[in-house]
């Protein structure tokens, strides 16, 4: 069995399923951070219980996206110790302040909002609840300033075979942090905020609470439509910084194989052909690759076959490819979602600023309880485009990925623990849904009701999950 194909499988498997929770969290935080300024500030109840409702939610993903967090850092010690043995100098510092800021400062913050709705003042306990959307938003930026150092490294020395860090300010303002931190933040926003939309269009074709739930739409496709606009331009702007720091990469997701092109064209479709290196059935659109690349219609786009060439020369003898067709198909997947998401989000809040949100509009209310899998499709396919797209590279430029798995590792060993993590990754998604259905069948009015319950646990806390 292939060591390497086998950890790459799994770090994929575990990270992806990992992911779904992360932008979820992050962007119900905010949502409900502004849900509950907005009941301080007005002082309408309505906001309060919109708060409270929709942090059940935020509660149940935050508690199982923190499980499939430490199983995921786990892998780095057990099938990628060399990259680890590498890399652990200059990781040690973000992923460090990031447990810090989810294990502590989001964890502390988490369990004062819960219990403290009867305890601290209103404008206390709003504060309870930003500092853990900021804590969220930060964690993020911990995440991929490591993650950013594999795309482009900066900031570090060699030393005895290892990088060490020698420069922690030029980490954290690392450029290709700079464009991946928003895109990757406003979409985690987009994602809270078309969950919170497609949930509420679901009970408002099933008439329940429809005053709370159109509230809940309103402010959902608000946030959803303002956070899509800017996940595209700012994943415009991380494109064309990835043309100079990584062409091979932006080479592979535009299926361009051949000489350099000035003015080059940006390829609609394409039957691509890996082994003949080139591609069928095209469909191009002139000019408009050197517009993407550079905001004007002329500028140089390297094809693959020139680039490897390069690299040979710079790094050795090698296939420094990545998989063409998933990184050319992973892209247009998370841009079509991503066009399809701002659409959306502009209908919506047309209907909702209209007051249709009637039977009339049946139709995209469905559509919008399909839509909550968007975000998700936009941000698998966009890592998969970005972490496939570095291929055959761990650290660009540093450490190949056949060179940074455990050595005493074996296929058999990897295997066994895939099939564990993928059973224990399915049983946490079954519970999951499970709650998440549970509570929105029941709706809002169950905070209320335990409210009044003899429960001094419920009464106070108002936090019960069943």
């Amino acid at each position: 069995m292939d060591t390497v194909m086998l950890a790459r499988i799994q770090f994929a498997s575990t990270t992806i399923f990992h992911f779904f929770f992360v932008p979820v969290s992050i962007g119900l935080a905010l949502l409900i951070a502004i849900m509950e300024t907005m009941y301080v500030v007005k002082g309408k109840e309505e906001y309060k219980k919109m708060a409270k409702f929709w942090g059940k939610l935020f509660l149940i993903n935050f508690a199982v996206g923190v499980v499939t967090g430490i199983i995921q850092e786990f892998q780095f010690g057990m099938n990628w110790s060399d990259y680890s043995r590498f890399v652990g100098d200059v990781f040690g510092a973000p992923l460090a302040i990031e447990a810090l800021l989810a294990f502590f400062m989001e964890s502390t913050f988490i369990g004062l909002w819960i219990f403290g709705w009867d305890r601290l003042s209103k404008k206390v306990h709003l504060l309870c609840i930003w500092l853990v959307a900021f804590g969220t938003t930060m964690s993020a930026f911990w995440i991929l300033a490591a993650n950013s150092f594999m795309q482009r490294p900066v900031g570090f020395a060699i030393n005895n075979g290892r990088a060490e860090m020698n420069d922690f300010f030029a980490l954290i303002t690392n450029g290709q942090l700079l464009v991946e931190f928003p895109h990757t933040v406003f979409g985690a926003f987009a994602t809270g905020a078309f969950l919170i939309a497609g949930i509420s269009a679901y009970k408002l074709l099933k008439k329940q609470d429809t005053e709370f739930f159109k509230k809940s739409f309103h402010l959902g496709v608000i946030v959803a439509l303002i956070s899509s606009i800017l996940v595209a331009v700012f994943g415009h702007q991380q494109a064309q910084y990835l043309v100079h720091t990584q062409p091979m990469k932006m080479a592979a997701a535009e299926g361009l194989w051949g000489e350099s092109g000035d003015p080059a064209p940006w390829t609609v479709f394409a039957a691509i052909d890996p082994e003949k290196k080139e591609n069928s059935m095209e469909f191009k659109v002139p000019y408009l690759l050197s517009f993407l690349s550079y905001s004007k219609f002329s500028g140089e786009v390297k094809g693959m076959n020139e680039l490897q060439a390069e690299y040979e020369q710079t790094y050795g003898p090698g296939n420094y490819i990545p998989p063409v067709r998933t990184t050319f198909w992973s892209f247009r997947i998370m841009v079509a979602a991503g066009s399809l998401m701002i659409l959306l989000a502009m209908y919506g809040l047309y209907l909702s600023y209209r007051k249709k949100l009637d039977n009339k509009n049946t139709w995209f209310m469905r559509f919008m309880l399909f839509a909550i899998s968007l975000p998700f499709i936009a941000n698998t396919t966009g890592w998969i485009m970005t972490e496939f797209g570095r291929q055959p590279w761990t650290v660009f430029g540093l450490m190949r990925t056949e060179d940074s798995v455990s050595p005493s590792v074996s296929g058999g060993e990897v295997l066994f623990s895939l099939i564990a993590f993928s059973t224990i990754y399915t049983i946490l998604a079954i519970v999951l849904v499970y709650l998440f259905v549970r509570v929105i069948k029941k709706g809002p009015n169950e905070t209320v009701k335990a409210a009044h319950s003899n429960d001094p646990f419920d009464r106070e806390g108002h936090h019960d999950f069943s």
